[in-house]
Protein backbone atom coordinates (compact mmCIF):
# COMPACT_ATOMS: atom_id res chain seq x y z
CA UNK A 1 0.00 0.00 0.00
CA UNK A 2 2.27 2.27 0.74
CA UNK A 3 4.43 2.06 -2.57
CA UNK A 4 1.49 2.38 -4.35
CA UNK A 5 0.65 5.49 -2.23
CA UNK A 6 3.90 6.65 -3.16
CA UNK A 7 3.50 6.35 -7.07
CA UNK A 8 -0.07 7.99 -6.87
CA UNK A 9 1.87 10.86 -4.98
CA UNK A 10 4.22 11.10 -7.77
CA UNK A 11 1.75 10.65 -10.67
CA UNK A 12 -0.58 13.55 -8.76
CA UNK A 13 2.35 15.96 -8.67
CA UNK A 14 2.46 15.81 -12.11
CA UNK A 15 -1.08 16.27 -12.98
CA UNK A 16 -0.95 19.10 -10.84
CA UNK A 17 2.07 20.97 -12.47
CA UNK A 18 0.31 20.47 -15.94
CA UNK A 19 2.57 17.33 -16.95
CA UNK A 20 0.23 15.06 -17.85
CA UNK A 21 -3.69 15.21 -19.30
CA UNK A 22 -6.63 14.69 -18.24
CA UNK A 23 -7.56 10.99 -19.15
CA UNK A 24 -4.39 10.32 -16.73
CA UNK A 25 -6.31 11.72 -13.95
CA UNK A 26 -8.93 9.43 -14.67
CA UNK A 27 -6.91 6.72 -14.97
CA UNK A 28 -5.65 7.86 -11.29
CA UNK A 29 -8.70 7.66 -9.92
CA UNK A 30 -9.52 4.13 -11.35
CA UNK A 31 -6.20 2.97 -9.81
CA UNK A 32 -7.11 4.19 -6.45
CA UNK A 33 -10.65 2.92 -6.51
CA UNK A 34 -9.14 -1.11 -7.30
CA UNK A 35 -6.96 -0.90 -4.16
CA UNK A 36 -10.22 -1.15 -2.20
CA UNK A 37 -11.12 3.11 -1.62
CA UNK A 38 -14.47 3.71 -0.78
CA UNK A 39 -14.43 6.83 -2.44
CA UNK A 40 -12.68 7.28 -5.81
CA UNK A 41 -11.29 10.28 -4.75
CA UNK A 42 -10.25 10.16 -1.12
CA UNK A 43 -6.23 8.95 -1.95
CA UNK A 44 -6.46 11.92 -4.15
CA UNK A 45 -7.55 14.40 -1.45
CA UNK A 46 -5.35 12.62 0.93
CA UNK A 47 -2.67 12.74 -1.45
CA UNK A 48 -3.14 16.87 -1.86
CA UNK A 49 -2.86 17.48 1.46
CA UNK A 50 0.06 15.59 2.09
CA UNK A 51 1.52 17.58 -1.08
CA UNK A 52 0.61 20.91 1.06
CA UNK A 53 2.28 19.50 4.29
CA UNK A 54 5.67 19.43 2.10
CA UNK A 55 4.98 22.04 0.10
CA UNK A 56 4.36 21.04 -3.16
CA UNK A 57 3.07 24.14 -3.95
CA UNK A 58 5.00 24.50 -7.44
CA UNK A 59 4.87 25.39 -11.23
CA UNK A 60 7.58 24.47 -13.09
CA UNK A 61 8.90 26.57 -16.27
CA UNK A 62 9.52 24.99 -19.55
CA UNK A 63 13.53 24.84 -18.01
CA UNK A 64 12.42 22.95 -15.22
CA UNK A 65 13.05 25.92 -12.42
CA UNK A 66 10.09 25.61 -9.92
CA UNK A 67 8.40 28.95 -8.35
CA UNK A 68 6.61 28.77 -4.89
CA UNK A 69 3.02 30.25 -5.74
CA UNK A 70 2.95 31.36 -1.80
CA UNK A 71 6.00 33.53 -2.72
CA UNK A 72 4.51 35.67 -5.30
CA UNK A 73 1.28 36.79 -2.97
CA UNK A 74 1.70 40.63 -2.05
CA UNK A 75 -0.59 41.51 0.34
CA UNK A 76 -1.92 44.86 1.30
CA UNK A 77 -1.45 46.08 -2.45
CA UNK A 78 -2.82 48.76 -4.11
CA UNK A 79 -4.02 47.05 -7.51
CA UNK A 80 -4.56 49.07 -10.65
CA UNK A 81 -7.63 48.03 -12.06
CA UNK A 82 -8.53 49.08 -16.42
CA UNK A 83 -11.65 47.74 -17.53
CA UNK A 84 -12.83 47.07 -20.82
CA UNK A 85 -15.89 49.16 -21.87
CA UNK A 86 -18.92 47.41 -23.41
CA UNK A 87 -19.85 48.87 -26.67
CA UNK A 88 -24.03 48.99 -26.13
CA UNK A 89 -26.59 49.26 -28.99
CA UNK A 90 -29.94 50.64 -29.31
CA UNK A 91 -33.41 47.94 -30.28
CA UNK A 92 -32.74 48.83 -34.03
CA UNK A 93 -29.37 48.07 -34.17
CA UNK A 94 -27.55 51.67 -34.02
CA UNK A 95 -24.54 51.95 -31.41
CA UNK A 96 -26.22 53.46 -28.15
CA UNK A 97 -24.34 56.08 -27.50
CA UNK A 98 -25.45 57.51 -24.94
CA UNK A 99 -24.80 54.52 -22.75
CA UNK A 100 -21.57 54.29 -23.66
CA UNK A 101 -20.67 57.51 -22.56
CA UNK A 102 -22.14 56.96 -19.38
CA UNK A 103 -20.30 53.63 -18.56
CA UNK A 104 -17.38 55.20 -19.53
CA UNK A 105 -18.38 58.09 -16.98
CA UNK A 106 -19.18 55.14 -14.60
CA UNK A 107 -15.71 53.48 -14.71
CA UNK A 108 -13.56 56.49 -14.47
CA UNK A 109 -15.51 57.77 -11.17
CA UNK A 110 -15.18 54.08 -9.93
CA UNK A 111 -11.22 54.39 -10.16
CA UNK A 112 -10.67 52.14 -12.50
CA UNK A 113 -9.09 52.83 -16.19
CA UNK A 114 -11.76 52.94 -19.09
CA UNK A 115 -10.14 50.26 -22.36
CA UNK A 116 -12.23 51.02 -24.83
CA UNK A 117 -12.09 49.61 -28.56
CA UNK A 118 -11.29 46.09 -26.80
CA UNK A 119 -13.24 42.35 -27.20
CA UNK A 120 -15.75 43.89 -25.76
CA UNK A 121 -16.23 46.93 -27.10
CA UNK A 122 -16.26 44.69 -30.67
CA UNK A 123 -12.62 46.12 -31.60
CA UNK A 124 -12.89 43.50 -34.57
CA UNK A 125 -16.20 43.92 -35.82
CA UNK A 126 -16.71 47.57 -35.99
CA UNK A 127 -15.78 50.00 -38.37
CA UNK A 128 -12.90 52.94 -38.49
CA UNK A 129 -15.86 55.54 -38.01
CA UNK A 130 -17.06 53.89 -34.99
CA UNK A 131 -13.74 53.04 -33.69
CA UNK A 132 -12.68 56.85 -34.12
CA UNK A 133 -16.38 58.04 -32.31
CA UNK A 134 -15.13 55.90 -29.66
CA UNK A 135 -12.09 57.23 -28.94
CA UNK A 136 -13.55 61.03 -29.52
CA UNK A 137 -16.36 60.37 -27.23
CA UNK A 138 -14.21 58.84 -23.97
CA UNK A 139 -11.40 61.90 -24.66
CA UNK A 140 -14.87 64.11 -23.85
CA UNK A 141 -15.78 62.41 -20.56
CA UNK A 142 -11.89 61.59 -19.75
CA UNK A 143 -11.43 64.99 -19.35
CA UNK A 144 -7.83 64.70 -19.04
CA UNK A 145 -7.81 61.31 -17.43
CA UNK A 146 -6.19 58.64 -18.69
CA UNK A 147 -7.74 55.83 -20.60
CA UNK A 148 -6.58 53.14 -22.46
CA UNK A 149 -7.58 52.02 -26.34
CA UNK A 150 -6.91 48.69 -28.40
CA UNK A 151 -5.33 49.20 -31.64
CA UNK A 152 -6.48 46.48 -33.98
CA UNK A 153 -5.25 45.70 -37.29
CA UNK A 154 -7.62 43.03 -39.52
CA UNK A 155 -5.24 40.29 -41.62
CA UNK A 156 -5.51 36.96 -42.76
CA UNK A 157 -3.48 34.20 -41.81
CA UNK A 158 0.01 34.11 -43.28
CA UNK A 159 0.10 37.77 -44.05
CA UNK A 160 3.13 39.64 -43.53
CA UNK A 161 3.30 42.60 -40.48
CA UNK A 162 1.71 45.55 -41.58
CA UNK A 163 3.45 47.84 -39.73
CA UNK A 164 1.66 51.07 -41.75
CA UNK A 165 -1.57 49.96 -40.54
CA UNK A 166 -0.39 49.67 -36.75
CA UNK A 167 1.40 52.85 -37.22
CA UNK A 168 -2.30 54.41 -38.11
CA UNK A 169 -4.14 52.82 -35.53
CA UNK A 170 -1.66 54.27 -32.96
CA UNK A 171 -1.54 57.77 -34.40
CA UNK A 172 -5.36 57.86 -34.28
CA UNK A 173 -5.14 56.74 -30.45
CA UNK A 174 -2.62 59.65 -29.62
CA UNK A 175 -4.55 62.28 -31.22
CA UNK A 176 -7.36 61.53 -28.73
CA UNK A 177 -4.95 61.71 -26.12
CA UNK A 178 -5.24 57.77 -25.22
CA UNK A 179 -2.50 54.85 -24.49
CA UNK A 180 -2.77 51.79 -27.43
CA UNK A 181 -3.11 48.87 -26.16
CA UNK A 182 -1.34 46.68 -29.26
CA UNK A 183 -4.02 44.16 -30.76
CA UNK A 184 -2.31 41.13 -32.08
CA UNK A 185 -2.48 39.76 -35.59
CA UNK A 186 -1.46 37.53 -38.01
CA UNK A 187 1.54 38.86 -39.49
CA UNK A 188 2.63 40.53 -36.09
CA UNK A 189 2.15 37.51 -34.02
CA UNK A 190 2.51 34.53 -36.14
CA UNK A 191 5.99 34.30 -36.52
CA UNK A 192 9.27 33.63 -35.79
CA UNK A 193 9.51 34.52 -32.46
CA UNK A 194 12.70 36.90 -33.42
CA UNK A 195 10.71 38.26 -35.63
CA UNK A 196 7.74 38.94 -33.49
CA UNK A 197 10.09 41.01 -30.93
CA UNK A 198 11.56 42.88 -33.64
CA UNK A 199 7.70 43.85 -34.52
CA UNK A 200 7.05 45.17 -31.25
CA UNK A 201 10.59 47.19 -31.29
CA UNK A 202 9.08 48.92 -33.94
CA UNK A 203 6.24 49.80 -32.62
CA UNK A 204 7.80 51.06 -29.40
CA UNK A 205 9.22 53.53 -31.46
CA UNK A 206 6.04 54.83 -32.30
CA UNK A 207 4.86 55.24 -28.88
CA UNK A 208 6.09 56.64 -25.37
CA UNK A 209 4.11 54.24 -24.10
CA UNK A 210 1.94 51.21 -24.81
CA UNK A 211 0.56 47.67 -23.82
CA UNK A 212 1.07 44.72 -25.73
CA UNK A 213 -1.49 42.09 -25.76
CA UNK A 214 -1.81 38.27 -25.31
CA UNK A 215 -4.69 37.10 -26.50
CA UNK A 216 -6.09 33.17 -26.28
CA UNK A 217 -7.42 31.59 -29.45
CA UNK A 218 -10.69 31.17 -27.10
CA UNK A 219 -11.06 34.92 -27.66
CA UNK A 220 -9.96 35.29 -31.08
CA UNK A 221 -8.42 33.21 -33.67
CA UNK A 222 -5.42 35.56 -34.75
CA UNK A 223 -4.69 35.39 -30.72
CA UNK A 224 -1.38 33.36 -29.46
CA UNK A 225 0.38 33.42 -25.82
CA UNK A 226 4.31 34.25 -26.49
CA UNK A 227 6.87 31.95 -25.36
CA UNK A 228 9.01 33.26 -22.01
CA UNK A 229 11.58 34.58 -24.11
CA UNK A 230 9.46 36.74 -26.11
CA UNK A 231 7.78 37.74 -22.84
CA UNK A 232 11.01 38.79 -21.78
CA UNK A 233 11.67 40.90 -24.70
CA UNK A 234 8.80 42.79 -24.39
CA UNK A 235 10.08 43.66 -21.07
CA UNK A 236 13.09 45.04 -22.22
CA UNK A 237 10.94 47.67 -24.62
CA UNK A 238 11.40 51.16 -22.89
CA UNK A 239 8.47 51.90 -23.98
CA UNK A 240 6.46 48.72 -23.23
CA UNK A 241 4.66 49.91 -19.69
CA UNK A 242 3.09 46.01 -19.20
CA UNK A 243 1.41 43.39 -21.02
CA UNK A 244 -2.23 42.08 -21.18
CA UNK A 245 -1.79 37.98 -20.30
CA UNK A 246 -5.14 36.40 -21.59
CA UNK A 247 -4.18 32.63 -21.61
CA UNK A 248 -6.58 31.42 -18.64
CA UNK A 249 -4.18 29.91 -17.18
CA UNK A 250 -2.96 30.72 -14.31
CA UNK A 251 0.41 29.04 -14.36
CA UNK A 252 1.48 30.71 -17.52
CA UNK A 253 0.66 34.23 -15.60
CA UNK A 254 3.13 33.35 -12.57
CA UNK A 255 5.54 32.46 -14.52
CA UNK A 256 5.37 36.23 -16.00
CA UNK A 257 4.92 37.00 -12.40
CA UNK A 258 7.90 35.57 -11.35
CA UNK A 259 9.82 36.92 -14.63
CA UNK A 260 8.85 40.49 -14.14
CA UNK A 261 9.97 40.53 -10.31
CA UNK A 262 13.38 39.53 -11.67
CA UNK A 263 14.27 41.86 -14.58
CA UNK A 264 11.47 44.47 -14.84
CA UNK A 265 9.61 45.38 -10.92
CA UNK A 266 8.01 47.83 -12.72
CA UNK A 267 6.23 45.95 -15.87
CA UNK A 268 2.46 46.09 -15.03
CA UNK A 269 1.07 42.06 -15.77
CA UNK A 270 -2.85 42.83 -16.54
CA UNK A 271 -4.32 39.64 -15.86
CA UNK A 272 -7.17 39.04 -18.70
CA UNK A 273 -8.35 36.02 -16.86
CA UNK A 274 -11.89 36.17 -16.20
CA UNK A 275 -11.72 32.93 -14.97
CA UNK A 276 -9.44 33.59 -12.15
CA UNK A 277 -9.48 37.30 -10.89
CA UNK A 278 -7.48 36.74 -7.47
CA UNK A 279 -4.27 36.98 -9.62
CA UNK A 280 -4.42 40.11 -8.24
CA UNK A 281 -3.62 38.48 -5.36
CA UNK A 282 -0.27 37.56 -6.55
CA UNK A 283 1.22 40.77 -8.53
CA UNK A 284 -0.90 41.23 -11.50
CA UNK A 285 -3.07 44.57 -12.35
CA UNK A 286 -5.74 43.80 -14.64
CA UNK A 287 -7.70 44.81 -17.66
CA UNK A 288 -10.48 42.44 -17.78
CA UNK A 289 -13.89 42.42 -19.73
CA UNK A 290 -15.65 40.76 -16.48
CA UNK A 291 -15.52 44.25 -14.63
CA UNK A 292 -17.63 46.16 -17.24
CA UNK A 293 -20.37 44.38 -15.27
CA UNK A 294 -20.12 46.51 -12.16
CA UNK A 295 -16.82 48.62 -12.33
CA UNK A 296 -17.82 49.42 -8.52
CA UNK A 297 -17.79 46.38 -7.31
CA UNK A 298 -14.58 45.41 -8.54
CA UNK A 299 -13.14 49.02 -7.04
CA UNK A 300 -14.45 47.72 -3.59
CA UNK A 301 -12.98 44.81 -4.08
CA UNK A 302 -9.96 46.14 -4.76
CA UNK A 303 -9.71 48.67 -1.83
CA UNK A 304 -10.25 45.65 0.58
CA UNK A 305 -7.12 43.99 -0.71
CA UNK A 306 -5.13 47.49 -0.39
CA UNK A 307 -6.58 47.77 3.35
CA UNK A 308 -5.73 43.82 4.14
CA UNK A 309 -9.84 43.40 4.64
CA UNK A 310 -10.74 39.59 4.44
CA UNK A 311 -13.99 40.51 3.11
CA UNK A 312 -12.04 40.87 0.15
CA UNK A 313 -12.05 37.06 -0.08
CA UNK A 314 -15.90 36.51 0.08
CA UNK A 315 -16.76 39.42 -2.64
CA UNK A 316 -14.23 38.17 -5.03
CA UNK A 317 -15.61 34.44 -4.43
CA UNK A 318 -18.96 36.11 -5.81
CA UNK A 319 -17.48 37.97 -8.35
CA UNK A 320 -15.86 34.68 -9.96
CA UNK A 321 -19.04 32.84 -10.00
CA UNK A 322 -20.40 35.76 -12.36
CA UNK A 323 -16.86 35.30 -14.16
CA UNK A 324 -17.60 31.56 -14.57
CA UNK A 325 -21.06 31.57 -15.51
CA UNK A 326 -20.54 34.38 -18.52
CA UNK A 327 -17.52 33.61 -19.44
CA UNK A 328 -18.20 29.89 -20.70
CA UNK A 329 -17.87 28.52 -23.48
CA UNK A 330 -18.51 30.03 -26.17
CA UNK A 331 -16.34 32.32 -24.12
CA UNK A 332 -17.19 35.45 -26.52
CA UNK A 333 -20.81 34.94 -25.39
CA UNK A 334 -19.96 36.67 -22.12
CA UNK A 335 -20.64 40.27 -23.86
CA UNK A 336 -24.35 39.55 -24.32
CA UNK A 337 -24.01 38.49 -20.84
CA UNK A 338 -22.59 41.60 -19.82
CA UNK A 339 -25.09 43.10 -22.12
CA UNK A 340 -28.46 41.66 -20.21
CA UNK A 341 -26.63 42.45 -16.81
CA UNK A 342 -26.47 46.24 -17.41
CA UNK A 343 -29.89 46.36 -18.88
CA UNK A 344 -30.81 44.74 -16.06
CA UNK A 345 -29.26 47.54 -13.71
CA UNK A 346 -31.12 49.89 -15.78
CA UNK A 347 -28.04 51.25 -17.44
CA UNK A 348 -28.66 50.29 -20.97
CA UNK A 349 -31.94 50.81 -23.02
CA UNK A 350 -31.40 46.69 -24.72
CA UNK A 351 -29.26 44.05 -24.10
CA UNK A 352 -28.43 44.07 -28.07
CA UNK A 353 -25.16 43.08 -29.36
CA UNK A 354 -23.20 43.21 -32.70
CA UNK A 355 -25.16 41.61 -34.89
CA UNK A 356 -21.94 38.92 -35.60
CA UNK A 357 -21.21 38.60 -31.96
CA UNK A 358 -22.10 35.27 -29.91
CA UNK A 359 -25.19 35.45 -28.59
CA UNK A 360 -27.12 33.88 -25.07
CA UNK A 361 -30.43 32.08 -24.13
CA UNK A 362 -32.77 34.58 -22.46
CA UNK A 363 -32.55 32.25 -19.76
CA UNK A 364 -28.88 33.54 -18.38
CA UNK A 365 -30.73 36.65 -17.19
CA UNK A 366 -32.24 34.60 -13.86
CA UNK A 367 -28.76 33.37 -12.64
CA UNK A 368 -27.50 36.86 -13.45
CA UNK A 369 -30.39 38.89 -11.96
CA UNK A 370 -29.63 36.43 -8.76
CA UNK A 371 -25.56 37.14 -8.45
CA UNK A 372 -26.15 40.86 -8.85
CA UNK A 373 -28.53 40.58 -5.57
CA UNK A 374 -25.30 38.71 -4.07
CA UNK A 375 -23.44 41.61 -5.03
CA UNK A 376 -25.91 43.76 -3.51
CA UNK A 377 -26.88 45.92 -6.81
CA UNK A 378 -30.22 46.89 -7.83
CA UNK A 379 -31.57 44.52 -10.70
CA UNK A 380 -34.99 44.36 -12.40
CA UNK A 381 -36.66 41.06 -11.34
CA UNK A 382 -36.91 38.75 -14.42
CA UNK A 383 -40.98 38.84 -14.82
CA UNK A 384 -40.62 42.47 -14.69
CA UNK A 385 -37.16 43.01 -17.38
CA UNK A 386 -38.78 43.27 -20.64
CA UNK A 387 -42.44 44.74 -19.21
Amino acid sequence: MDCFRSTVFVDLTEFLIGKVDRNRKVFLEEKAFLIGKVNAHAIIVDTVVTMKRVHINQVFHDDGIALNIEDLIVRQRKITGMSAILLPFHPDGSIDWASFDAHVGRTRDAGLVPAVNMDTGYANLIDDQSRAAALQRTKEVMQGSPFVAGAYVADQPGDDFNFTAYQKQIAQIHEFDGTPIIFQSYGLAHQADDQIVANYQAIGGECDRFYAFELGTMFAPFGKIYSLEVYRELMLIDSCAGAKHSSLRRDLEWQRLQLRNKIAPDFMVLTGNDLAIDMVMYGSDYLLGLSTFCPEVFAKRDAMWAAGDSEFFQLNDVLQYLGFFAFRNPTSGYKHNAAMFLRGRDMLESDLTHPNSVHRPSSDYAILYEIGKQLGLSMTPPANKDS
